[in-house]
């Protein structure tokens, strides 16, 4: 008896087949390119990231009034803002990293926004960052199967966790990314949704 090959949903009138693996929630990595300006700060990042929300994209519903009846086409689309949870680490290079963006994004002790451009314009992408969500394989290699690639993010909300004498629990920073685009990337894939 193959125990494998019997737990697939049958499909087309076949039998069942061996299930696939699923992904799994817990092996992945997020990269981050641009935040700040210490690179080992986003290596310490990376290696601090508790969980990572995935983009999601809601499009304005069009209405169009036709005689009798109506039709609906979609309009304009949003990209929703994810949450990145990480542990504030004991050499405090996460909480410099967001600090770090944040002071890009707004000089809160000067009161100055951003930095301008040679035209004397105030410029996203004086502060703005890119950053990956990966999936991995689970092997030593720890190759990407799956990858999403937002562009034009910056923080639009930042949580540097409760203290508390009643709890072992570690101290983490809670941020909300807000994005300009989303592309997404399976291994091996030659189509991607992108460019929405």
């Amino acid at each position: 008896m193959a125990v494998t090959t019997n737990f697939g949903v049958p499909t087309n009138g076949i039998g069942t087949s061996a299930t696939l693996m699923p992904k799994l929630q817990y092996r992945f990595r997020v990269n981050f390119t641009g935040m700040g300006s210490d690179s080992g700060s986003r290596t310490s990042s990376t290696q601090n990231v508790i969980s990572a929300g995935r983009p999601s994209i809601t499009h304005e519903e069009v209405i169009v009034d036709s005689y009798n009846s109506k039709m609906y086409i979609a309009g304009k689309h949003t990209w929703e803002p994810i949450s990145i949870v990480l542990r504030d680490d004991v050499n405090s290079q996460v909480v410099k990293l967001v600090g770090d963006q944040l002071r890009q994004q707004l000089d809160h002790a000067n009161q100055g926004a951003g930095v301008t451009n040679t035209e004397g314009q105030i410029s996203g992408l004086a502060y703005k960052f890119n950053m990956e969500i990966q999936i991995l394989d689970g092997t030593a290699e720890a190759n990407a199967i799956d990858t999403w690639e937002l562009v034009g993010c910056y923080l639009s909300n930042v949580q540097y966790g409760d203290l508390n004498y009643g709890t072992s629990e570690m101290v983490q920073v809670t941020m909300q990314i807000r994005y300009d685009n989303a592309s997404h990337n399976a291994a091996g894939d030659t189509d991607t949704l992108s460019g929405l």
